[in-house]
């Protein structure tokens, strides 16, 4: 069952069987597997509504009210952890608030990760994709994106791909050859960085180029080059 979530998931689950006397972690794990299907992921746990988990604990007695020996505290107690919420040594960071328009000039970044807020994971086997708005002033951490229900897909990395179909970059520790062909189909530019490091540092170094972009960073964007400017002056002045 340990291969069918990410240990974000089990910390949540086994903190929310602790709220519920006389359930079992495993129990718990079963109940929601049931309900949820595998794997359990953080999204699908933080979907779980008091009333969900009534019926899955409830099993043939969901139409007994869910009257054993659960009350309405616990299970809110219980749904909390699910949820994320005051999950200490949770790995997860919180996400920032961010709408379309908030950040001109920014970009969509995605970092292969798996553990806390750090660039360390391999593109084919990380846990997770942490998804940054960039501009050159201001950069937000606006979704956490698990890698585990890709990974039961016939092609993984088409499927991971998909994940980071929105974004422009991804940033990894390592990505072979076939697997940065399909990232790049699905749109986005992959950069190999080998030495681990925090995210949040090497997304400021991204963010010191994005006035005056390099050719490759400028295709990403979508703008013209810094560095060619001076070329396209002297084209126009001669058609001129």
């Amino acid at each position: 069952m340990s291969q069918s979530m990410t240990r974000e998931a089990a910390l949540r689950i086994a903190l929310a069987a602790r709220e519920l006397p006389g359930i079992a972690a495993r129990d718990l794990v079963l109940a929601l597997a049931g309900k949820l299907a595998l794997p359990l992921t953080e999204s699908k746990l933080a979907a779980v509504t008091v009333e969900d988990l009534c019926e899955m604990l409830a099993g043939d007695h969901a139409d007994e009210s869910c009257v054993l020996g659960f009350d309405s505290v616990h299970l809110k107690a219980a749904v909390r952890p699910l949820w994320g919420i005051g999950v200490a040594g949770s790995e997860l960071p919180a996400l920032e608030a961010y709408a379309a328009g908030d950040l001109p000039g920014s970009i969509r970044v995605a970092v292969c990760s798996n553990s806390a807020e750090m660039l360390d994971g391999h593109f084919g086997s990380c846990e997770r994709f942490l998804v940054y708005q960039v501009s050159p002033t201001r950069l937000r951490l606006i979704d956490q994106r698990p890698t585990l229900e890709a990974d039961q897909m016939d092609d993984r990395n088409v499927a991971r791909s998909a994940l980071i179909g929105d974004c422009q970059i991804v940033y990894a520790q390592s990505i072979g050859g076939p697997a940065a062909a399909k990232v790049v189909r699905a749109g986005a530019h992959p950069v190999k960085i080998p030495r681990a490091g925090p995210a949040r540092e090497i997304l400021a170094r991204l963010q010191l180029s994005l006035n005056s972009p390099p050719p490759w960073l400028a295709k990403v964007m979508g703008v013209p080059a810094a560095s060619l400017a001076q070329f396209v002056a002297a084209a126009e002045a001669e058609e001129a």
